[in-house]
């Protein structure tokens, strides 16, 4: 039978969802030997480490516990395989929302796995915070609570407060999850003991097949924190004495404890494919059933996992045979490698040309409880991604109670390569104690080629980076964090970057950083950890509120050949919105408008009027377009001279289609009019009273054109007129400049084409502005004078009363200025407009002529730090990027522990009971003959009295 195609699975679906594949987008893992990532984790694994250690007393009392001889209350191991104290004890309360007391009576399970759980979805590239109010479910594998047992059950009730009562509930596990992510879809705890963590994945993967949840987190996790449970194992005799789990090995004497956390992110195929999601592995199947009736409660029962494999290869609809690698249970046991071992090579070793390859990571590390499955389930992926099978350790002389000879199967003893087959599946077994097994079959993820890249945009130059954390300590850590990470990836720095933005969280405390390589990031990165001072890099904190923007509009002036090509050449949303004006502008324009914009030859005929003023309507609608792509939302807009025309479209005055339609006609009239009627208009530094006494002789050819500051005014008129009174200003010693202009706008001279353009002004549908427009006739908010055609004829004649507006805007709280232009010259004169010292203002231009990529980045590196929520998919819509593992949130992490008190009702000896020291008698072959020892424990008042 042949595998089901990843991209041809539709029709098939349609008949049974519950055979559609998983996709596993995401890992997160804490499991011995420091292996606190999935890369961590595969080092470990490759390397053959054995992570079983001595039993550290910061743990458990050797002295106290250990005897050679399995005598009660005693233990015979000295070694098993646990997470670094601080792995454990200390925690990011803070980062999670979370009083310190409460923290400190939590199970440190529950906050392995809300830590893991966080870092799982960033290695999947999600943002954590984005999936709220989602139908994301949660499943959870955990079954011991030996923290809640010594510092809860144990404890005198008058002790007891509101914190533990419900921070120690295995049942809260995936709950709190689900409630610190405020996620919405199916959330549960499971518990079949040692196969909880896979029987979670198993349901994980119900769920999203019958579509309960379009994300899930599942997984398990297990620690050790009382010694009882190993004493029991030891009354039990099933763990190695030598703290070596020789899974398969003749020399198997039983398990070795560990512990651990592991979780993974699961999507349907689909979905993942969908939305580009970085696939590690797809489930193809996955079954669980139980022993029934058996040897003993916890014997495995060979009948019963036969029958779990069929099931499963069933349900992955493939052939047996075709199965190249198990990752076993393999606890090492004498009863139970046996079982696992021929079930196996009766299900999935016939008709082989390749024996079955089984192997078992608690070879390395031991049995790591309800995290078992889940870990298993880890490093089997790991497996698939690099192509390599790990070697299963303390393998010296096989079993010689499995039939090697007579069964397609072999042990890896070394790093194996992953043999040359397609598909490529292995399969992942768990057993639980309870009786319960579950097995899962894997398939490596479709191969990158089945993503269509598009080619027709080039990479921008420019790129940013954005990091953030909850506190300047942690973001100083992340900004470690990511040097030292730029020193080995091999990413490229734009996906870097668009997986940071787009898979990360933002929080308070922020950076940006505009680069054209990993170098210059790198060289930034450095010089910040160093503590030198540097221009590059931006950063801020939103503590403080989100300012109000305000879209500025720049007229007529600020136009050039090649305006904006870069961004036409690397933006899509900009070329298609210039594409789309080209497309309108042809019944109106003699030529096209991307030939006006970006001639072919060396041509200037952007400066002429009828075509001056639609490029730069186009031009800057099509940025405003951009910026709103990107998330940036004007508050208010407003538009100098012919900017106005592109505010009032942006605003929702009229549609595109009618706003080319005014702009053109006016640039077309305007264009047309005499060479006597040009005339000419100038800049003078004085006050609107002193102009207005210096043009009164000249009323009907000069008037005022722009009152664009306290002090800044310019006048416009027939030639003669304005020489005049230049002549007479510079005599009072005024200061003046001449603009360079085509035409005398906003004068006198325009009365000949009011008229015609009103005729066309009549024809265009008005509605209301759906966001604020400040009136360049009035300075203030427009009313429905807007609407009408008069006011865009009154518009070309009348005065533009910018510092009006820019007072306008100061009293409506705007605190932020974006220029939407080729150049930035509204910023300059507006900030001479606002000119109170006591508010802080920020000026961003879109473009500089020099600069045009990095001068957006750049305001949009300072809006970020600033609190504005960017739209980052929008920012990278190019279909180049894809999403890369990166470093995680770096929990900063404090002490949070309870200390065991000890029971002060001691268990006393039904034979000695007169005095408090007199408690239970310890018995050990370390004792001389004849010496008598017991064991008490004491409280300050148990003494009191005696």
């Amino acid at each position: 039978m042949n595998k089901t195609a990843y991209l041809n699975h539709d029709s098939d679906l349609r008949e049974n969802c519950h055979q559609e594949p998983i996709a596993i987008i995401g890992m997160g893992c804490r499991f011995p030997g420091k292996a606190d990532s999935p890369e961590a984790f595969w080092q470990l694994l490759s390397n053959g480490v054995n992570a079983v250690k001595d039993i550290p007393s910061s743990r458990w009392d050797l002295e106290r516990y250990y005897d050679p001889n399995p005598t009660a209350g005693k233990f015979y191991v000295r070694s098993a395989a646990f997470l670094e104290p601080e792995e454990i004890e200390e925690f990011d309360a803070e980062f999670f929302r979370m009083a310190s007391r409460e923290a400190a009576s939590l199970d440190p399970q529950q906050r392995l796995l809300l830590e893991v759980s966080w870092e799982a979805l960033e290695h999947a590239g999600i943002a954590p915070t984005s999936l709220a109010g989602s139908q994301t479910g949660v499943f959870v594998g955990i079954h011991w609570d030996d923290y809640s047992a010594e510092r809860f059950y144990m404890v005198n009730p008058s002790d007891l407060n509101a914190y533990p009562t419900l921070s120690n509930l295995r049942s809260l596990s995936a709950g709190r999850i689900a409630y610190v992510l405020d996620l919405h879809g199916p959330t549960l705890q499971v518990d079949t003991a040692c196969s909880s963590g896979l029987v979670s994945v198993h349901l994980a993967c119900q769920s999203l097949q019958n579509r309960e949840s379009n994300l899930a987190i599942a997984g398990g996790v297990s620690l050790l924190l009382s010694p009882k449970l190993t004493v029991g194992f030891c009354q039990m005799n099933v763990l190695a004495k030598d703290g070596r789990c020789k899974t398969f090995s003749d020399s198997v004497d039983g398990f070795v404890q560990g512990e651990g956390c592991g979780m993974i992110i699961l999507k349907r195929l689909r979905d993942a494919l969908r939305d580009r999601d970085p696939i590690l592995a797809t489930i193809r199947s996955s079954a669980i059933n139980h022993d029934g009736y058996s040897l003993t409660l916890t014997t495995p029962a060979i009948a019963a996992q036969e029958s779990m494999l069929r099931q499963a290869v069933e349900n992955a609809q493939i052939e047996p045979q075709q199965v190249q690698y198990v990752e076993t249970h393999g606890t090492g046991t004498p009863l139970g490698d046996p079982i696992e071992v021929k079930a196996l090579a009766k299900v999935l070793g016939q008709n082989r040309q390749n024996p079955l390859v089984i192997g078992s990571m608690k070879t390395n590390m031991g049995h790591l409880g309800a995290a078992s499955g889940v870990a298993g389930l880890i490093k089997t992926v790991l497996s698939l991604q690099h192509n390599h099978i790990p070697p299963n350790l303390h393998f010296d002389k096989p079993n010689r109670r499995i039939p090697w000879h007579k069964l397609a199967v072999t042990v890896p003893t070394e790093l194996m390569p992953w043999a040359e087959n397609e598909p490529k599946l292995a399969g992942v077994s768990c057993f639980g104690m309870s009786g319960t097994n579950a097995h899962v079959i894997l398939e490596a993820p479709p191969k990158p080629s089945q993503v269509e890249l598009s080619t027709e945009l080039i990479e921008p130059k420019y790129h940013l980076l954005t990091l953030s954390a909850k506190s300047e300590k942690a973001l100083n850590a992340l900004t470690q964090n990511y040097l030292t990470f730029l020193d080995t990836t091999e990413y490229s720095l734009g996906d870097i970057c668009y997986s940071a933005a787009t898979g990360r969280s933002h929080f308070s405390h922020r950076l940006a950083m505009i680069a054209n390589s990993k170098a210059e990031i790198r060289q930034q990165l450095d010089s910040l950890v160093k503590g030198e001072k540097i221009t590059g890099p931006i950063q801020g904190d939103t503590y403080g509120s989100v300012p109000k923007i305000a879209f500025l509009f720049t007229g007529q002036g600020s136009q050039y050949v090649d305006m904006g090509r870069e961004l036409y050449e690397t933006q899509p949303t900009f070329r298609r919105v210039l594409q789309q004006c080209d497309e309108i502008l042809h019944s109106y324009l003699d030529r096209p408008l991307l030939s006006i914009l970006y001639p072919n030859e060396p041509e200037d005929i952007i400066n002429l009027t009828a075509y001056t003023q639609p490029a730069i309507f186009a031009f800057e609608y099509a940025l405003a377009e951009l910026w709103k792509s990107w998330g940036i939302i004007p508050d208010v807009v407003m538009g100098h001279s012919v900017g106005e025309y592109v505010a009032a479209c942006v605003a929702g005055v009229f549609s595109l289609e009618d706003g080319l339609k005014l702009i053109a006609t006016r640039g077309k009239l305007i264009g047309k009019l005499p060479q006597e009627a040009h005339g000419k208009m100038v800049s003078v530094m004085a006050s609107e009273e002193l102009i207005n006494s210096a043009i009164a002789p000249y009323g009907t050819k000069v008037s005022i054109a722009a009152v664009n500051g306290p002090q800044s005014i310019v006048i416009s008129g027939d030639s003669p007129s304005i020489d005049a009174i230049v002549t007479e200003l510079q005599a009072k010693e005024i200061k003046t400049r001449e603009l360079t202009v085509s035409h005398a706008f906003h004068s006198p001279l325009m009365e000949p084409v009011l008229k015609p353009f009103a005729q066309v002004a009549a024809e265009v549908t008005y509605c209301s502005p759906q966001i604020p427009l400040i009136s360049n006739l009035t300075g203030e908010q427009v009313t429905d004078d807007v609407t009408t055609a008069n006011h865009w004829v009154n518009h070309i004649r009348q005065p533009v009363r910018f510092a009006d507006g820019m007072n306008t805007l100061q009293k409506m709280g705007i605190k932020c200025f974006v220029e939407i232009g080729a150049k930035p010259i509204l910023l300059g004169m507006g900030a001479n407009c606002l000119l109170d010292e006591t508010e802080h203002y920020t000026w961003l231009p879109s473009i500089r002529t020099d600069a045009e990529s990095s001068t957006l980045v750049e305001s949009l590196a300072q809006l970020y730090v600033r609190g504005l929520k960017i739209n980052w998919q929008g920012f990278f819509s190019s279909e180049h990027h894809r999403k890369v593992v990166l470093p995680t949130y770096p929990f900063q992490r404090e002490r949070c522990w309870v200390e065991v008190q000890q029971e002060r009702v001691a268990r006393k000896s039904s034979k000695i009971s007169a005095h408090p020291l007199l408690q239970e008698r310890i018995y050990s072959s370390v004792l001389k003959p004849g010496e008598v020892q017991f064991e008490a424990y004491l409280a300050h008042n148990d003494l009191a009295g005696r």
